[in-house]
């Protein structure tokens, strides 16, 4: 069974290998290679793969320097590559940055911004092609909805955001250690685990949100302001879905490691770089929640 974050799970593309054809060049090999199959070819009046009808035989020089050639990379070859997931994340946070500006300074846009970014979240979730303007259009009105919610926990608790941020970056920069280190992986018992808590997360959170707009709790954070043992119910809880962040991001990575290795087409690194951002938008959020019910408890 393939791994991979959930935002991967609907493309089928992710996890397997590329068409291969009868003739063809091996992987980072150019066509018409020396020892490329000719068998079916040869006997339909064709000539053998790299030769030109009346084409004379390369020289043992000739064939020597076409061994000695590097092989083709990912990146000429029109395939996934890690560099490219790297500078594609790396854009469509920085759109993330841009809406986040435009959502501080206009708070009002916080509540349009998580609605039409969760449209568009599911829209990019659930669609078998990436599409870069998609993916980007998603950025900027996510990143609205975390402005807003940013700036006004800012004016509540001074220093707040800053914390939130360091905070996704310590957890984002060890999961990654742990994940190139080897000594953890996504196996696939842990990943049933994480579908179902992920699963009573959602739950828990859709309840939580229901009772909050029925004005069923006047709590600010309805059920999580609930104290079990003298600790915040959303402590608790955040504490869990942090994890399930970080956890999300080892499938993340997996994923990663997995198309570039199959070779994917580049139009790929899109989706992978959807997934992470998806990813640290979610474990930013979550860290801002855990620190402003702590703080706010004080």
């Amino acid at each position: 069974m393939a791994l991979g974050n959930p935002v991967f799970a609907n493309d089928k593309n992710f996890g397997k290998q590329p068409p291969q054809f009868p003739g063809a060049a091996p992987q980072g090999y150019p066509q018409g290679y020396p020892g490329a199959p000719t068998q079916g070819y040869a006997q339909q009046g064709y000539a053998p793969t790299g030769y030109a009808p009346g084409q004379q035989p390369l020289s043992p020089e000739q064939l020597q320097q076409m061994y000695n050639q590097p092989p083709a990379s990912n990146a000429q070859m029109g395939r996934m590559t890690v560099d490219d997931v790297i500078v594609k994340t790396i854009g469509t946070l920085l759109v993330v940055l841009v809406g986040a500006g435009l959502g501080w300074v206009f708070p009002v846009l916080a509540l349009p911004g998580a609605i039409i970014g969760l449209v568009l979240g599911l829209v990019n979730s659930f669609k078998r092609e990436p599409s870069k303007v998609l993916i980007l259009t998603y950025a900027l009105f996510e990143g609205m909805f975390l402005g807003g919610i940013s700036g006004i926990l800012e004016n509540l608790y001074s220093g707040i955001v800053v914390q939130a941020v360091l905070g996704t970056l310590i957890v984002f920069a060890l999961t990654l250690v742990l994940y190139k280190s080897g000594k953890f992986r996504a196996t696939p018992k842990m990943t049933k685990f994480f579908m179902i808590a992920l699963g009573g997360y959602a739950i828990f959170s859709l309840v939580n949100f229901g009772l909050m707009m029925f004005n069923v709790t006047n709590q600010p954070w309805g059920l999580r302001s609930v104290e079990v043992f003298g600790i915040p119910l959303g402590v608790i809880i955040g504490i869990l879905a942090i994890g399930l962040a970080a956890f999300s991001l080892m499938l993340d990575f997996t994923s990663i490691e997995q198309g570039v290795k199959n070779g994917l087409p580049a139009k790929y690194s899109w989706s992978a770089a959807f997934g992470l951002t998806v990813t640290l938008v979610w474990l930013y959020v979550e860290i801002l929640r855990v620190l402003a019910i702590l703080r706010g408890n004080d």
